[in-house]
This record gives C-alpha cells, structure tokens and sequence, in this order.
C-alpha cells in the first residue's frame, strides 16, 4: 500500500490573454503549493475500487479525477491489477485551490510508483486530465504559461506564511472566462510592492480574473473588503475564485488574523508556501519523497 499527501495550489498572480480559436484563453502566472493537503491511499486488491471521505460534495468512485489518474497509468502498465484507492479530503471543493488537480497528480505518482511507469508517461498523461495537473505534479513554485502545461521551475519561496479564506461562494471558472471576454479582457489591480514578501516583488502581484469574478459573484467584493478591514492589509483573489488570501510575516500572525476571520465561511487556514505538489511513501514505514524527488523525513514534507 503506497500513502500520499496532495497540496493545494494557490494562484499568487495570473496574467489572462484573449482567448485562442481553440477558446482556451493563455494565462501568464505564477503557481505557489501550500502546506494543506488532501490524504491518498493505493493498494492491491481483489476487485478495483475507490472511496472519499469528508470535504464535502466529493465526486466518488470511479468518476473522481484521482481514480481516472490510476486508471489512466494502469492503462500503460504491462500488468494491470486491481486496485483501491482511498481519499480523505481536507481542502476544499470548488475554491481554487487546485484540490481535485493535486489529488490527480498524488494519484499519478502513486501509481506509477506501484506498477513502475516512467515518469515521463506521467508527465505525458498529467495535462490529459486538467490544465493544472502538471504544476501539481511538480510542486513548489512555479511560472506557469500557456493553457498551464508550461512549467519554469522557480526557486524555493519561504520566509513568510499566508492567511486563506474560502468564503460560502462557489463560483464556475467557465464562467468567469466568459465575463472576462464580456467585460473585454479588463486587468486587474495589483498588490502594492510594501503588501507583498520581498521575494515576490520583483514581479508583479496581479490576477487578471479578479474583476470578472466579483461581477459574477460580487460577494466576493463584500468578503474582501471585510477581511482588509479586519487584517488591515490588501487581499487578493486566487484565480477564478472564491478563495481570498493574504501575506504575513510567519505563520503565527497569519494564525492571529485567521482567528479575526468572519462567521460563515467554507474554511480558513494559515499556511506555509512547500516546495513540493505531493509526498508520497510507498510501504509501511518506508522512504517518503517528494514531487521533485527528494528525500524527506516524513510524508507530510
């Protein structure tokens, strides 16, 4: 049995381009994983199987994204047994945090681990089963171009923790695209060079999805401007939304503002950015890596 762990992934600045014949729109950003994860588990058994638990309106079974990744890499293996996976979600759905896409590259690397594939084929099947599945699959920090399949690996980021809010708002990332062709391709506002950590503002802080996001669900405004109040600091929007977060020096005063954040949200947490999408350890007791191949003293990273 192999045991995973899946970051989340937060959109830190995303540059939006007019949309190609295709109608995918190129994006221009920088991708961040964050310590808050979802818990796998794959193993041999008897007959295929596949099981979530908590998180909410979960997709089950064999229709989830990290069912269709082990089926996907079984598909490629010279020896393709049954198998059961296990989910145990705590991010949450429908947010923007990349939940189900880090959930699909544990599960790649999970089974390419337990039937051998390389992981070039990995790699290959990854943007196969969503646009952000390869940057989950590399982990860490990351300046992310066309449809999300481009990947330039930037260095570690630390020094600094976040403050993340979910508000009670589900928002379609179809259509926020849509708004923002509506609305004419409008840019968002960036983040002053003072809000940010010094290893961030050498570029600019910017989500382009911002204002077409508050015109589909302006709540999202209301949330926003109640958290700078109560943070005394700007707060950005991660993608298409909902979730809105913050910079802070470490994790204790993100904890601090996290503990002032209003009644009725879908979850909060302060978080360290990680420099790796999964962790993963393949038998009981065993060596634990990460998304870029390093050894590390336990599988939460």
């Amino acid at each position: 049995m192999i045991e995973a762990r899946a970051y989340a992934k937060l959109t830190l600045s995303l540059r939006v381009l007019p949309p190609l014949d295709s109608g995918l729109h190129p994006i221009a950003g920088r991708f961040q994983s964050i310590a808050w994860s979802d818990h796998l588990e794959l193993g041999l058994a008897e007959t295929d199987s596949a099981s979530t638990s908590n998180g909410g309106p979960v997709i089950d079974g064999m229709h989830n994204l990290a069912w269709k990744a082990v089926a996907a890499v079984r598909e490629t293996a010279v020896t393709r047994p049954p198998l059961a996976l296990k989910l145990d979600k705590s991010l949450p759905v429908a947010a923007g945090l990349g939940g189900g896409s880090a959930d699909a590259a544990a599960a790649l690397a999970m089974a390419g681990t337990l039937l051998g594939a390389d992981p070039a084929v990995l790699a290959d099947l990854a943007p196969t089963l969503g646009s952000d599945v390869p940057f989950c699959l590399l982990g860490g920090s990351a300046l992310v171009s066309g449809a999300g399949e481009r990947l330039e690996p930037a260095p570690a980021l630390a020094g600094f923790a976040l403050g993340i809010v979910v508000p009670p708002i589900e928002v379609a990332t179809p259509a926020v695209y849509r708004r923002w062709d509506e609305l004419e391709g409008p840019q968002g506002r960036a983040l002053p060079a003072a809000a940010l950590p010094p290893a961030l503002r050498g570029e600019p802080a910017v989500n382009d999805l911002a204002p077409a996001a508050i015109d589909v669900a302006p709540e999202i405004a209301e949330w926003r401007s109640e958290l700078e109040h109560r943070w005394s600091r700007p707060i950005a929007l991660a993608g298409s939304g909902p979730t809105l977060f913050a910079f802070f020096l470490d994790i204790d005063e993100a904890e601090a503002a996290i503990e002032a954040t209003p009644t009725g949200s879908r979850a909060a947490r302060a978080a360290k950015p990680v420099d790796f999408g999964w962790t993963l350890q393949s038998e009981e007791g065993g060596r634990v890596v990460d998304s870029r191949g390093r050894a590390v003293e336990t599988l939460d990273g």
